[in-house]
């Protein structure tokens, strides 16, 4: 698994001492507030797990992301593939930050930094990402990475707070 950094950000491998801010994380409203129910300690742990299986099975995945200056746990950046239920295909770019990273360009650094390895190292012809219509903070830093949205293709959700959501696109020439 290769270690990303940028000026200030290190993405690297989940740590063990990244467990307890990483439930924290789950366990803030603030936080998931476009993510879904609150996860429990148990699901959150579980998640990490997850996350380091698929990393080794498809070498991209989620990556932590701390503060290279303190070596801080600040939250998760990277690739997924898009969910089986969504109604295309492709690899999601993603972010999620402890609510006290937020507004300090963390998000937007990462994600340049993702969009930049899944282009130029995995050879990827475009990467997709989705999030709820509401999420505004989100769509913000999409587009500061150069991605469109894509009105055309804007995938449902169940019923709940998580819809409507919508979709954006980046190809590699426009990194």
């Amino acid at each position: 698994m290769a270690e990303l950094r940028t000026d200030r950000l290190v993405l690297r491998r989940w740590r063990d001492s990244d467990l307890d801010p990483w439930a924290a994380m789950n366990a803030d409203p603030v936080v998931r507030e476009h993510s879904g129910d609150l996860l429990t300690r148990e699901q959150s742990d579980a998640s990490v797990a997850r996350f380091q299986a698929e990393f080794d099975q498809r070498g991209y995945g989620w990556w932590a992301v701390e503060v290279q200056a303190t070596g801080e746990f600040i939250g998760f950046a990277g690739l997924d593939d898009v969910d089986d239920d969504m109604p295309f295909t492709g690899v999601e770019i993603g972010w999620r930050l402890a609510h006290s990273a937020w507004g300090q360009g963390y998000s937007t650094e990462a994600a340049l930094t993702v969009l930049a390895h899944g282009f130029d190292t995995l050879g990827l012809p475009e990467i997709l990402a989705v999030t709820t219509a509401a999420n505004f903070r989100s769509q913000a830093v999409m587009r500061r990475i150069g991605m469109t949205r894509d009105p055309a293709d804007d995938p449902t959700a169940p019923e709940g707070p998580l819809r409507p959501n919508v979709l954006y696109r980046i190809a590699p020439a426009r990194v």
